[in-house]
């Protein structure tokens, strides 16, 4: 059930992982694409627009869980790449012990504060509470959020893409069943929705935790693998908690500008709600490509070819220009009958308005995919690189800008400055990634020449150390030993 990422043709290989990859993103988008197409429809839009005003704030969260339950696959990758599977099976029993202390904080903290975010934000008063009983029970299902990715993350790193697609699938159907039951049936409002997606993911974590045991003989971990250990749980860390860091900065500037969203009104609040869901769903293969880049880096740095990491990043991105080219082209011709998925006819004359404004929205961040397709790629890659500190600056940067766009531009422009902010974050970004992608290959290589040298140094030496006559032993054999001014370290370790 494994795969090897570190020979053949990165073309192929790279869209073989991500077309998987990409249909798990997809049902995955479907838990909160769903919830709002019903919601939006079943409910009206103060309904739509209490869960709307909720996405910034479940980015900031489960954003950061989602990061650093990829972060923590990075090393599986590597040590997967480099042949040492014991080893990796140490770093996925630490991830394991980690993942649940950081659970176990993050739920007790979020559920304890959250009412006072949303009052922070200036959410409404007429969807205060809808918004509030929807954020906490998202954030109560935070164990299941961390037991889904972490196993996904590790079981992708092995190179599997396909396993994961198969219990998001099953889940997506259960998701879209429980919605109309808590809705419909049960009468629970908005915070039906959430329950039905907690419960959802719920299901495809547990389903993922039982192929781990059943069909990945790899991973079984001995005792003496299980046990934590602080210097895996550090690397790890670094691994992960900038990923999860890079999410949440960024959320951040999404909170600003949702905070400058919620003085428009109610309205404009559903409207962005329901065009970031709609072009989050038309993004999920630029996350493919993410995921992809980052085992395919992490495999390949771990295997010491770094002669293939252009290849594959050039590669993913003719793909994403391609893949955005393509979903511009869909908007502009169709963005006013996606948008109609979102809205109840009922509304009467907010109809037309919310039609309009979900497609000016959609259509300008389509304009902007392919910037968009390049963070994921290359911000993905240097993270499978091992320099994943550096998702922190480009995180910081599309926070600035959204939070420039909102304070400042949104006053003055109102809804058209909102459509604009995720396309200047994206920018910014793009603008300091793309030079540190290079640099990121450059370093490697340069540590790759020393380590070559090294070896070279010492294979050399070692045969000094062969026994030899002395002259001062007449004839007597004497061994001049060759003393090593430093330890032998790998590439892996030196890089």
């Amino acid at each position: 059930m494994t795969k090897d990422l570190t020979t053949g043709d990165p073309m192929k290989l790279i869209l073989g992982f991500t077309l998987p990859t990409l249909f798990g993103m997809l049902f995955q988008q479907m838990y909160n694409m769903v919830d709002t197409m019903i919601v939006g429809r079943l409910l009206g839009a103060k309904a739509l627009a209490a869960v709307g005003a909720t996405g910034s704030i479940s980015f900031l969260i489960i954003g950061f869980c989602i990061g650093v339950c990829s972060g923590f696959a990075i090393p599986v990758a590597r040590e997967m790449g480099a042949g040492e599977h014991g080893r990796m099976r140490r770093y996925v029993a630490n991830a394991v012990w980690l993942s649940g202390a950081f659970a176990l904080v993050m739920t007790v903290a979020t559920c304890a504060g959250c009412r006072a975010i949303l009052i922070a934000m200036g959410t409404p008063a007429d969807i205060f509470q809808g918004a509030y009983d929807y954020i906490f029970i998202i954030f109560l299902g935070i164990p299941v959020t961390y037991l889904y990715n972490l196993l996904a993350g590790v079981i992708r790193s092995l190179g599997d893409s396909r396993t994961p697609v198969y219990f998001l699938a099953m889940s997506s159907i259960l998701n879209i069943g429980l919605d109309a039951a808590f809705i419909l049936w049960f009468h629970m409002g908005v915070a039906g929705a959430a329950v039905a997606t907690v419960a959802s993911q719920a299901v495809s974590g547990l389903a993922c935790l039982w192929t781990v045991k059943r069909r990945f003989p790899i991973l079984r971990v001995s005792r003496e693998e299980a046990r934590p250990d602080s210097g895996l749980c550090r690397d790890l860390c670094v691994m992960g908690v900038p990923m999860g860091l890079q999410y949440s900065v960024t959320a951040i500037g999404s909170i600003v500008l949702q905070s400058a969203v919620n003085g428009l009104g109610s309205l404009y609040v559903a409207a962005t709600a329901a065009g970031s869901k709609l072009y989050g769903f038309l993004a999920c293969p630029f996350d493919a490509m993410g995921a992809a880049m980052a085992t395919w880096c992490g495999q390949n740095v771990g295997a010491a070819k770094l002669d293939r990491l252009g290849k594959g990043i050039r590669a993913c991105a003719l793909l994403g220009f391609v893949y955005a080219l393509g979903a511009f082209g869909a908007m502009v011709a169709f963005a006013p009958v996606c948008a109609g998925w979102f809205i109840d006819p009922g509304d009467g004359a907010d109809t037309a308005l919310l039609t309009a404004l979900v497609s000016r929205y959609v259509r300008v961040g389509t304009a902007f995919f392919y910037p968009l397709a390049l963070v994921n790629i290359v911000r993905f890659s240097i993270q499978g690189m091992g320099y994943s500190v550096l998702a922190i600056t480009s995180g910081a940067l599309e926070m600035v800008a959204r939070a420039a766009v909102g304070s400042l531009l949104v006053p003055r422009f109102g809804f058209d400055a909102v459509c604009f902010a995720s396309p200047a974050a994206w920018v910014c970004a793009d603008l300091f990634l793309i030079p540190a992608a290079v640099a990121c290959i450059r370093r490697l290589r340069r540590h790759q020449a020393q380590f070559e040298h090294y070896e070279k140094v010492t294979r050399e030496a070692e045969k000094q150390t062969a026994p030899r006559r002395h002259p001062l032993h007449r004839g007597r054999l004497a061994v001049v030993p060759f003393k090593r001014h430093a330890r032998r370290r790998s590439f892996r370790r030196a890089s």
